[in-house]
């Protein structure tokens, strides 16, 4: 298949992060944060406690989902939800937490397919700000085509058939590109692994209140290599950063596709 260029909304770099997990440790951290923080100190004083005493520190430190994991939850959620006030701190944070410019870039380009082109522009131009401040150049980041990771075509081809047998005659256009770009070229970029992209898609979904998608996508992610612990944690994360009836919508569509794991029922299209 010819290889498309689909260009990342940003590409890839070698930065690597540290294991600090509050975003005003990485440089231009605190300032970013300053932003919100400020404003909801002097609004609603309440909501600042619950931050400082839990929502910034004691949830990002639970078992279950490793730093980097809940900063990979968060930047989803909150460009799904195409909030760009607190998501200059949070791409710092994640820095921080050992998400590579790489992997900010891919997670960008990834999900410009699941929360649309315009919140993946408005969070690109936010990573910008955060790229020039560590000194990441456009030289720096992956091309917008390349080789691609291998593609499981047993897989594909059962989803591709499903799809085109569901949607065909609906709309060709969406069936077409959902097989073209989707799956046999975006998900096989290989700048950010397949289990993270899971988590960005899952997030995003849960994020956006797009409960029919989740099944699928949570099957594909504990296939991927996403554990049931780490599923269950990443809806704790979520609760605040895409709000309570969120999560508590998805929770039964999570409580079921475990249930059928566990029956050996798991299967994804």
């Amino acid at each position: 298949m010819k290889k498309l260029a689909i260009a990342g909304a940003l590409a890839a770099s070698s930065l690597g992060g540290c294991a600090a997990t509050d975003a005003t440790s990485y440089p231009g951290g605190a300032q970013a944060r300053g932003h919100g923080a400020a404003a909801v100190a002097q609004v609603a004083p309440g909501m600042a406690r619950y931050s400082s005493e839990y929502v910034d520190t004691a949830l990002w430190e639970r078992p279950g989902l490793a730093p980097r994991d809940r900063s990979i939850v968060t930047v989803s959620a909150l460009i799904s939800r195409n909030q760009l006030v607190p998501l200059e701190a949070q791409l710092e944070r994640a820095l921080g937490n050992g998400v590579t410019p790489a992997e900010l870039s891919e997670l960008i380009t990834h999900i410009a397919f699941y929360a649309g082109w315009g919140n993946a522009t408005g969070a690109a131009e936010v990573a910008r700000r955060v790229f020039e401040r560590h000194g990441v150049r456009p030289e720096q980041l992956p091309a917008a085509a390349g080789e691609l990771l291998p593609l499981n075509e047993k897989e594909e081809a059962d989803r591709a058939a499903f799809v085109s047998a569901s949607f065909g005659e609906v709309s060709p256009g969406v069936v077409e590109n959902t097989t073209r770009l989707l799956f046999r070229d975006a998900w096989l970029r290989p700048g950010l692994a397949p289990r993270d992209k899971s988590l960005v898609t899952v997030s995003s979904l849960v994020a956006a209140g797009q409960i029919a998608q989740v099944p699928v996508h949570l099957n594909k992610g504990m296939n991927n290599g996403l554990t049931q612990a780490e599923a269950s944690e990443m809806l704790t994360q979520l609760a605040f950063y895409a709000g309570w009836p969120n999560v508590f919508s998805a929770l039964p569509v999570f409580k079921d596709v475990f249930a059928k794991r566990s029956r050996g029922e798991a299967g994804q299209r």
